[in-house]
């Protein structure tokens, strides 16, 4: 007996109308699948360049790079460059290590935007457990005890929190039927609903202001290296920015695993003393002040102006090679074009690869781009580019099994009829919804449907991604799935010339159909 997901979906397969160019799909398939190049071209970023943090030198070149390959392919390539504002930096060196009382190689992760040593430094250790939700006047007295102690020495910032092992296995791949359940364009969408932070104390400082005001308290005291506790479990860290972008306001500071921060720090409350040394050398690069997003693209033979965008994020934090996230995806997209090139088919709309900047430092690339190509939405462009769709990567490295639209019931058909032919490769089906952010937030597809534009977002496998690679030192070329990486670009190439070549535009929403901007809470 079938379920009803199942039912559910024969009688779509049922009903699907949308023409669909076997040929060309056969032709994408023996490409795409047996002579793909989509691994070679993650190696060439993530090796070849390693850590992409914007504007660093290794960002600017992976850029040449890329325009350098749609041409190669006979596409064409440019940088839109946007203003950033603040000087490049990068971490040429750190050594870390505990002295006494044993002697230990400490692994570390340097914080961006922080200074060096001044050359191989040693210092003791010093504890400053900080309270979770202080009050301003909690914060300044608690400085204030410490006030004199600390010149010369490392801080420890606790407190440290033991993270508990956890036996649950994350699973690999979805369950087909459950993706059936709401991949389906006949089915109502749910309104997402964001998670809430938890209640804060009245008045309680936000994180980044207590880190601030300690940062200021450090620099003022002579402190002479700042630790912070990763709080992750099997070794991860995750080292972020000094939010300022001013080395002036910060002290040298990295960001220790939790297994050698714990141990430490447990030491210290027995009263054991630690001396620690180390040697970091950052650089900052006065000539690196933009950033740089890299378009590759097809003008489309009938219709040049309506345009079809393939998006990922070029960028990554400086901890890893920045694989999953996302230069594997932006090998897929790159992927896609080269597919289409080597199928002989020939786009009636523009197809454009577009390859974001800064999104880790706060949607910088996406939030330029839709600005100059389509305005705000309190100051829309007199005459915007015409945007049919725009298809956004970015959830890890795992297979796409399904397309959501920010447009019309309509629009989901069609996307789940283009996504028939590839059921064999584990595809499931398609969805619509009506979700416009308030702003900009999690990632670059929302700088375009805050915008009122219609976007597609892929759901993927999980693998490892959120529990394991995101953000982590631990994002390297070794994460990726070949199998997968392949699947994604033949699968987003195929839909892609679709929406190109059909005769009408991929539906949108429409005059008073545009769901309004919601207040923000």
């Amino acid at each position: 007996m079938l379920r009803p997901a199942a039912l559910l979906f024969l009688s779509l397969v049922a009903l699907a109308q949308e023409p669909v160019d076997a040929a060309l799909n056969a032709r994408l398939r023996e490409e795409g699948l047996q002579k793909s190049q989509v691994m070679k071209l993650a190696s060439e970023l993530c090796d070849g360049f390693g850590p992409r943090l914007m504007p660093s030198p290794a960002n600017d070149a992976s850029a040449r790079w890329m325009v350098s390959r749609f041409r190669e392919w006979g596409l064409e390539a440019r940088i839109e460059r946007f203003d950033f504002g603040h000087p490049g930096w990068s971490n040429r060196w750190c050594s870390a290590h505990v002295l006494s009382p044993y002697q230990d190689p400490l692994t570390v992760e340097v914080v961006a935007w922080t200074p060096s040593t001044p050359g191989a430094v040693q210092g003791d250790a010093y504890a400053l457990d900080l309270p979770e939700e202080p009050l301003p006047s909690e914060l300044d007295a608690l400085l204030a005890s410490h006030k004199g102690r600390v010149r010369g020495r490392v801080v420890l910032v606790g407190p440290h929190r033991v993270i508990p092992p956890t036996f649950k296995p994350s699973p690999l791949r979805h369950e087909t039927a459950a993706l059936l359940e709401r991949l389906n364009p006949l089915q109502e969408p749910q309104v997402r609903t964001m998670s809430r932070p938890r209640p804060k104390r009245e008045g309680a400082l936000e994180p980044r202001d207590i880190s601030r005001r300690l940062d200021a308290f450090l620099v003022a005291e002579g402190c002479l290296v700042r630790v912070d506790d990763a709080r992750l479990a099997n070794g991860q860290i995750r080292a972020f920015n000094n939010r300022s972008y001013d080395v002036k306001q910060a002290v040298p500071t990295v960001v220790l695993r939790s297994e050698d921060f714990g141990r430490m720090w447990r030491l210290m409350a027995g009263g054991r003393p630690l001396a620690l040394a180390f040697d970091i050398r950052n650089d900052l690069h006065p000539s690196l002040k933009d950033g740089q997003n890299v378009i590759g693209e097809w003008k489309g033979s009938e219709k040049p102006g309506e345009i079809i965008i393939l998006g990922a994020h070029r960028d990554s934090w400086h901890t890893a090679t920045g694989a999953t996230d996302n230069g594997g995806n932006c090998a897929v997209m790159m992927e896609a074009l080269r597919l289409l090139k080597a199928a002989g088919v020939t786009p009636k709309r523009t197809l454009r690869v577009v390859l974001f900047d800064g999104e880790e430092l706060g949607l910088l690339g996406s939030q330029a781009y839709v600005k100059a190509h389509y305005g705000l939405p309190e100051a829309p462009l007199a005459k915007p580019e015409e945007l049919v769709a725009m298809f956004n990567v970015d959830g890890g490295a795992g297979q796409i099994r399904g397309l959501s639209v920010f447009g019309p019931r309509s629009a989901g058909t069609v996307l789940f009829d283009l996504l028939q032919p590839w059921k064999d490769l584990g595809l499931v089906g398609a969805a619509w919804h009506r979700n416009r952010p308030a702003k900009p937030d999690f990632a670059d597809i929302t700088s375009f449907s805050h915008r009122g534009l219609p976007t597609i977002h892929p759901t993927q496998d999980g693998l490892e991604y959120f529990n394991y690679t995101w953000h982590t030192a631990l994002d390297s070329y070794e994460r990726l799935v070949p199998e997968d990486l392949m699947r994604n670009a033949t699968v987003l190439a195929s839909v892609a010339i679709h929406l190109a070549n059909r005769p009408e535009r991929l539906p949108r929403f429409e005059g008073a159909e545009l769901p309004p901007i919601p207040v923000a809470k």
